[in-house]
């Protein structure tokens, strides 16, 4: 039989500290990300001093601040939280393809954890509903996924 490793929930060393990247764009519903991830995070025994948030203007900015948060190595893992909503033009296209590129490359540059916390959504509508209306949060979902791949790491 094949050896299982798999991380898990809650089994943070104190003192573990996490980055969260949020966007300014659509902050009505990112700030819903933020409080939810902040709240899970927190709940899973991560001191208020533990978590930085950095803001920048969009979701085309987060791959930068998420780089550079990983590059410090201060931190377990980075949270990027954003939202962006398809428009009548392809600038949608643009923006959301370059961002989870963008973030794909900076966790898998810095050997960290870059979670993809983005809302990528047809409406506004969707987007308040994935961030803690109806659909869950799903800012609170990257706090847990966040937790999860440090345990993971830890153990690789």
């Amino acid at each position: 039989m094949p050896i299982q490793i798999a991380g898990e929930l809650g089994a943070l060393k104190p003192g573990t500290r996490f980055a969260i990247a949020a966007a300014r764009f659509n902050s009505s519903i990112v700030e819903r990300l933020v409080e939810g991830c902040v709240d899970v995070l927190g709940r899973h025994g991560v001191a208020d001093g533990d978590i930085s948030i950095a803001r920048c203007p969009g979701a085309w900015e987060l791959p930068l601040v998420a780089q550079r948060l990983a590059a410090s190595k201060r931190y377990a893992a980075v949270i990027a939280l954003g939202c962006i909503i398809r428009g009548d033009t392809p600038h949608f296209d643009y923006v959301a393809g370059e961002c989870s590129k963008g973030l794909a490359k900076a966790g898998l540059d810095s050997g960290l954890p870059v979670i993809f916390g983005v809302l990528t959504t047809d409406t506004t509508d969707q987007a308040f509903a994935r961030a803690g209306i109806k659909a869950g949060n799903k800012g609170a979902d990257a706090a847990l996924t966040a937790i999860e791949m440090v345990s993971l790491l830890g153990k690789l």
